[in-house]
C-alpha cells in the first residue's frame, strides 16, 4: 500500500506556520524549537512538486499551491482529530450505535427532538430507527437486537415506562359518504364502507388492531399511505390524532361521529430490553426521552 508523501505531523506543522505567520511563532505555538519546525517544513517541501511557502523576511506566505494545500490540510487535520476523539469515546465503553424500534404510533417530532438533544453531546454514537407495527415491534424486542423499543404493548417479561398518550380517532375525507351522514354513525353502517388499516410488520402477522371487520379492507404499510388513501376518499381509518392535526384543521379530513365509543386511547411505552445491562449511550437516550416527554404530553 502506497504511503502519503507528507505525514500528518508535517501537515500539522505547515498549518501552524500559516496560522501563526512565521516559523518562530509556530514553534512557540507547537512547543518546539524553531530549528525543528524549519527542518519539518524543509522535508515537506522536498516532497511537493512546487513550493507551498515563500519566505518573505520573517513571514511565510502561501503560494497558489500552498493556498490549496492549506484548505485540504485543515480538513484532513479536523478529520484526524475526530478519529482520535471517536477512539477515546469508544474506549470509554459508549456504544458505537444505538438501535431504536419505533411502533408506527410513535409521534416522531418529540422523538427526533429528544435524539437531537442527545446528539449535541454525543456525536460519535450513531442512531438507527426501525419503524414497525403491531407484532413486528414485539418481535424486535424479543430478538434483543434493539437497544430501545417504543411500543404501545409491553411484552411479558419486560418493563416499560409510559411516554406518550395517543388518541386514535375515526376519520374520512370531507367528500366521503360517511362524512355526509347526519348524526352518530352506527357500527352497522360503518362496516359497509372500506376501512384502511395498517399492515402488521411481524413475520407471523397475527394482529389486526383497529379493524372493525368491514366488508372491504385495504391494507397499507405506513400511516403516511393510510392518510393519503383516506384523503383521496378511498375509505375511512382510525389514525393517531397528532399525525393529522393539519389535515383536520384544513378540513381535508373530518372526524366521524360514531355512535359507539369512537376514540381509542393508547400509551406508547419506553422499553429497554437489556434492562440494567444496557450500555451508557442507551441509558442516556432513555433518560432524555423520559425527561423531555412526560406521560401527559402528546
Amino acid at each position: 500500500m502506497q504511503q502519503p508523501r507528507v505525514t500528518l505531523e508535517q501537515w500539522s506543522t505547515f498549518k501552524a506556520v500559516v496560522d501563526a505567520g512565521s516559523f518562530a511563532a509556530a514553534a512557540e505555538r507547537l512547543n518546539k524549537s524553531q530549528s525543528s519546525v524549519s527542518y519539518m517544513m524543509a522535508r515537506m517541501e522536498e516532497r511537493l512538486p512546487t513550493p507551498a511557502l515563500i519566505i518573505s523576511g520573517r513571514k511565510a506566505e502561501l503560494t497558489d499551491l500552498g493556498k490549496f494545500l492549506y484548505r485540504q490540510a485543515s480538513v484532513l487535520l479536523t478529520q484526524a482529530m475526530a478519529i482520535d476523539k471517536a477512539a477515546d469515546y469508544m474506549a470509554s465503553g459508549w456504544e458505537q450505535e444505538v438501535v431504536i424500534v419505533a411502533d408506527a404510533l410513535v409521534p416522531m417530532a418529540p422523538l427526533f427532538c429528544s435524539l437531537q438533544s442527545f446528539s449535541l453531546a454525543n456525536q460519535n454514537t450513531r442512531v438507527r430507527i426501525l419503524e414497525t407495527t403491531l407484532s413486528g415491534t414485539d418481535e424486535a424486542i424479543f430478538s434483543r437486537q434493539v437497544n430501545i423499543a417504543l411500543s404501545p404493548h409491553i411484552p411479558t417479561g419486560f418493563v416499560g415506562r409510559p411516554l406518550w398518550q395517543i388518541r386514535m380517532i375515526p376519520v374520512a375525507s370531507a367528500s366521503h359518504p360517511l362524512a355526509q351522514t347526519s348524526g352518530p354513525i352506527p357500527e352497522a353502517l360503518l362496516r359497509q364502507h372500506r376501512q384502511i388499516v395498517i399492515r402488521d410488520s411481524g413475520t407471523k402477522r397475527e394482529q389486526n388492531a383497529g379493524w372493525l371487520g368491514s366488508e372491504q379492507r385495504w391494507t397499507v404499510s405506513h400511516f403516511s399511505s393510510c392518510i393519503e388513501a383516506v384523503s383521496a376518499g378511498l375509505g375511512f381509518a382510525f389514525i393517531p390524532e397528532d399525525k393529522i392535526d393539519r389535515d383536520l384543521a384544513l378540513g381535508a379530513l373530518v372526524r366521524l361521529p360514531l355512535s359507539m365509543q369512537a376514540e381509542r386511547h393508547l400509551t406508547v411505552n419506553l422499553i429497554v430490553p437489556d434492562g440494567d445491562h444496557a450500555g451508557p449511550a442507551t441509558r442516556a437516550i432513555a433518560d432524555i426521552l423520559v425527561a423531555m416527554n412526560p406521560p401527559s404530553k402528546t
